[in-house]
């Protein structure tokens, strides 16, 4: 017994399949074998002169694929033909043969046989291209039975942040659970796929959205058990968007876009959901574009700016240092505050020039400050991860600092706590080359990452930066109160200058002076501001809380 026949309508429907198959190789056929119609990627790879279109004059195949071996492949389904090793261009090819209702044949080719082509090598799961595959046989079943097909596409929430601070092989084994949570979860009907990085792939048939609602909602509550590799818990959530065919496209391609959209959005909103593309994203996505490369514009036309806020000891209110924080004069929009650019930098590739003209600029003015014959303080700089890994970092900070004269001791750079747990040894060496040029290190949001005690020893750095996140409840919240208290201690055993950030009243000043840290920094003694506005705080040299 054969597979019933695909239901098509017209010239219209069967071209839509040619379409669907894309990147594989596809061909419509007569009842005899003479093939009609291909797509690109047929007319592209397979090796048949356009006259010889003929699948009973395949001789080129080894085997020839005749017409009488077809005739028997028709009758075992699903129709698949093996073709071995083709020399000179083609690995093992998987031929699937499906009759339409118009009488004609409808050929699939797809990349099968070689395991390194077809699994990914680090999970085992199918690689991109049979997703598109098992995509495509997907909607052919779709419209046959009158269903519909839910692409989701997972990313995990944060990982590049875990993958930089502990390392690419803790990251790999996280990748491998997740692979293996996600093959116990699905049905044999349907197909998982890693699709690049940290993103996989899910496709299904399903009677109702719902069908979809219900497997996102399980892959959920599949995040809920924590990673262990090693002695190492780690507690991960994935954000899940979905599209469905046909509502959402009929072309694979832009039913993965779309998932992709929608999956964005819900890592903007926090991460750990699912949501269906709706099409107001089209538009949300389209503005992400349009910021890039406004973005791109901004750095050729200078529109950054950077805006100063003071670090005070609060013995006796005097400013002893700032941290320069950058803000983008939009000609249109005004000032936009750092979140709403700089994840989008990040993902851009566009971060390190940003930073770049950050060191720059924050050097340049620390050098006009001094100039104008102001008592020069520390500025701190932040660095963000893909500008730390840059094998020209210190080279690139000793020029900024040999062009603008200004001692290194008063310049820091601050770091992220994840940073320290990537390549211990290599970032150690290059912490400690930094160092060796003067310049002081601070851990920024000390409290949050994944670093490990026994190790901090060994870091050249010289201050702490506790997070705003305690600071904010230090006096109201017994745990964050416990927290704040062991990192000034652990500061002040391992010999470090300590500092905490988002100080907002006198309530967190006495638990902080308290304790024995005084250098803070928040809106309690000012808000970040303009160059000219903080020159004159540095006139006065001390700042008084309203």
């Amino acid at each position: 017994m054969t597979n019933p026949p695909i239901a098509v309508a017209g010239d219209a429907a069967e071209q839509l399949l040619l379409q669907l198959a894309k990147p594989a190789a596809a061909a419509l056929s007569d009842a005899t074998g003479v093939i009609l119609d291909s797509n690109t990627p047929f007319a592209q790879q397979i090796p048949w002169q356009q006259e010889t279109l003929t699948l009973p004059a395949a001789a080129a195949l080894n085997p020839p694929l005749t017409w009488q071996n077809l005739q028997s492949v028709l009758q075992q389904p699903p129709f698949n033909y093996q073709q071995p090793h083709h020399s000179n261009r083609f690995g093992d090819i998987i031929l699937k043969v499906t009759p339409l209702s118009s009488g004609k044949l409808f050929w699939h080719y797809c990349a099968a046989a070689a395991s390194d082509e077809i699994h990914d090598p680090l999970t085992g799961l199918p690689t991109r291209e049979i997703f598109y595959d098992r995509a495509t046989q997907a909607i052919i079943n779709a419209d046959r039975d009158k269903k519909a097909v839910a692409l989701l596409r997972l990313g995990l929430d944060n990982f590049t942040r875990l993958n930089e601070g502990l390392g690419h092989h803790f990251g790999d084994a996280i990748l491998c659970q997740f692979a293996q949570r996600l093959n116990k979860l699905v049905r044999t009907s349907d197909t998982v796929a890693r699709l690049e990085g940290d993103q996989f792939g899910l496709v299904m048939l399903i009677s109702a959205n719902r069908d979809a609602v219900l497997v996102a909602n399980k892959l959920l509550q599949m995040m809920e058990s924590p990673f262990r590799v090693g002695e190492q818990d780690v507690q991960l959530a994935a954000s899940i968007g979905v599209s469905i065919y046909p509502e959402d496209g009929k072309e694979i391609e832009k039913l993965l876009q779309r998932a992709r959209i929608a999956m964005r959005h819900v890592k903007t909103d926090g991460g750990s959901n699912f949501r269906f593309f709706a099409s107001e994203m089209n538009q949300q996505a389209r503005q992400r574009i349009e910021m890039e490369n406004r973005l791109r514009h901004a750095l050729e036309q200078q529109e950054f700016v950077l805006y100063y806020q003071a670090k005070v000891d609060s013995s006796n209110n005097k400013i002893v240092g700032a941290e320069a924080l950058i803000r983008w004069n939009d000609p249109q929009k005004g000032l936009i505050p750092p979140g709403q650019f700089i994840p989008i930098a990040e993902e851009s590739g566009l971060i390190g020039r940003i930073g770049l003209w950050v060191l720059h600029e924050a050097c340049r003015q620390n050098r006009e400050w001094l100039d104008a014959g102001l008592e020069i303080v520390k500025i701190s700089v932040n660095v963000a991860a893909p500008q730390f890994r840059d094998m020209q970092l210190v080279e690139k900070v000793s020029a900024v600092l040999e062009e603008s004269a200004i001692p290194p001791q008063m310049l820091e750079l601050e770091i992220t706590e994840s940073l320290l747990m990537g390549d211990i040894e290599n970032t150690i060496h290059k912490l400690q080359q930094l160092r060796d040029i003067g310049l002081s290190i601070s851990i920024d949001d000390f409290g949050t990452g994944y670093s490990s005690l026994s190790y901090l020893s060994r870091f050249p750095i010289t201050t702490l930066k506790i997070d705003r996140a305690f600071i904010q409840d230090v006096t109201i919240n017994h745990n964050r109160a416990e927290i704040t208290r062991a990192i000034i201690a652990l500061s002040q055993g391992l010999n470090l200058s300590i500092i905490a950030e988002g100080v907002e009243n006198i309530a967190h000043t006495n638990f902080l002076r308290e304790h024995g840290c005084n250098i803070i920094q928040g809106f309690y003694f000012s808000r970040p501001v303009a160059p000219a506005e903080f020159a004159k705080l540095l006139q006065q040299g001390t700042i008084t809380p309203e």
